[in-house]
Order: C-alpha cells, then sequence, then structure tokens
C-alpha cells in the first residue's frame, strides 16, 4: 500500500464514511435501482478519492468495501476493498478530479426523468425558481460517450466548464452531478431530478414561461450566498 500520513489516512476514513452514507440517499430519494449508479468523494489534501465497487447492492455497502483510487483511477493496492473492481465509471471521475480542481464530489445516477431528458438529448430550460437557486441557468446536455474510459468524464468537463451548473445530462445515458463535496454533489443528483420532473410537466401543459436571465442572475446570487444558516458560495 502506498505510503500515507496518518492525517490524509483520517481523511481517508472520514470520506469512506460519508461516500457509504451517501449511496443510501440515492436510494431514499428514487434515483436509482438495481446496483447502478454511484457516488465518489475526494480526499482533501491527497491525489485521492473514494467510490463506490462496481456491482454491488446499496444494502451491501460500506466504508470498509469502498475503494480507494489515485486520480489517475488506479486502486490503492492494500488498502480496504483493493480485492474489488471499482465502479464501471471510475475513469470518468478521475478525469474530472483532475480537471476540476475546485470539485470534491461526483454522483452518477440513472434517475429517470433526467434520463428521460438525457435520451431526448434536449437540456431542461431554467423556468422555475428552483432551477435558477440551484443550478444557475438550464442543465446542459454533454455529449454520447461509451462507459470504460474517460470519454464520459471529457464529456462532463468540457461541458460543465464555465458553466454555472452542477450537472450536465450525459446523452443516450443520465445525469452526473458535480460538488464541492461528495454530499453536495448529492444534493445536486436529488435536484436535478426533481426539476426535470417539473419541467417536464410543465412541458405537457404547453410551452413553459422563461425566466428573465438578471431574475435567474439575482436568485442563483441570492440562494449560493445569502441563503440558509451557513452559505459558502457556488462551486464556479
Amino acid at each position: 500500500m502506498t505510503d500515507i500520513t496518518p492525517e490524509v489516512q483520517e481523511a481517508i476514513d472520514r470520506v469512506r464514511d460519508d461516500v457509504a452514507a451517501l449511496h443510501s440517499e440515492l436510494v431514499r430519494y428514487g434515483l436509482v435501482v438495481w446496483t447502478g449508479g454511484n457516488v465518489s468523494g475526494r480526499v482533501p489534501d491527497a491525489d485521492l478519492f473514494v467510490i463506490k465497487p462496481s456491482g454491488v447492492l446499496y444494502d451491501e455497502l460500506t466504508p470498509a468495501n469502498m475503494i480507494l483510487c489515485t486520480l489517475d483511477g488506479a486502486v490503492v493496492e492494500g488498502s480496504p476493498g483493493s480485492d474489488r473492481s471499482p465502479s464501471s465509471d471510475t475513469a470518468a471521475h478521475a478525469y474530472v478530479y483532475r480537471n476540476m480542481p475546485d470539485v470534491g464530489g461526483v454522483v452518477h445516477t440513472h434517475s429517470p426523468y433526467a434520463v428521460a431528458w438525457a435520451a431526448y438529448g434536449e437540456p431542461i430550460p431554467c423556468v422555475t425558481t428552483a432551477m435558477a437557486d440551484e443550478f444557475g441557468g438550464e442543465i446542459p446536455i454533454g455529449p454520447f460517450a461509451i462507459i470504460g474510459d474517460d470519454s464520459i468524464g471529457r464529456g462532463i468537463v468540457e461541458t460543465l466548464s464555465g458553466h454555472r451548473s452542477r450537472a450536465v445530462l450525459m446523452k443516450n445515458h443520465g445525469p452526473f452531478t458535480i460538488g464541492k463535496d461528495a454530499r453536495d454533489a448529492v444534493k445536486a443528483a436529488v435536484m436535478v431530478e426533481d426539476v426535470a420532473r417539473s419541467v417536464l410537466f410543465s412541458r405537457q401543459l404547453g410551452t413553459p414561461n422563461p425566466i428573465p436571465q438578471p431574475a435567474i442572475d439575482s436568485l442563483f446570487n441570492r440562494y449560493q450566498n445569502v441563503y440558509g444558516q451557513d452559505p459558502t458560495g457556488s462551486l464556479n
């Protein structure tokens, strides 16, 4: 196993606990079925991240079977869980962490309403105040990419670089979200499904009313920097 200081090991243990527990939120909010989807979290002050093992039932996920990886996507040999294969999206997560240093968490789900938009291949327009608050505008569409290498990661980075949204709908696949940490990325995954559902319902009634850009900017700034007990600003 790579030499790891006690301070970094303590950070790894915290991220293991968080990532393992946060997978239950994906189940709680109906964002995944069977073993699909994944959460990862960057280890602070280390070129490492923790991610779910591939094909393991959510009820069986524990901190001990989360997998520690380098930012190249390689499993850290000798660490707990290293005898299992990491998520099939590991290369994509690793690419995001290498190229977006402010990102501390990445989430992928197969939540049905967001997947419907991804299959249709159209961004979700910003037509609700909740979208303006959380995403600062539309939720964009990323390119079609094959699972298994860093193609998905490249699409995520290309689409979200310079964009206020913390979510991207990868075409014909589904949503990926980023955040300051794993919890923040899970929140974005929950919210993208919520707005995907609401805007789809609105489309069934007709053409949704757009929100003027100055109002979107004002709502986003208020929510990111004023709302709540301890506002910390947007990821971007």
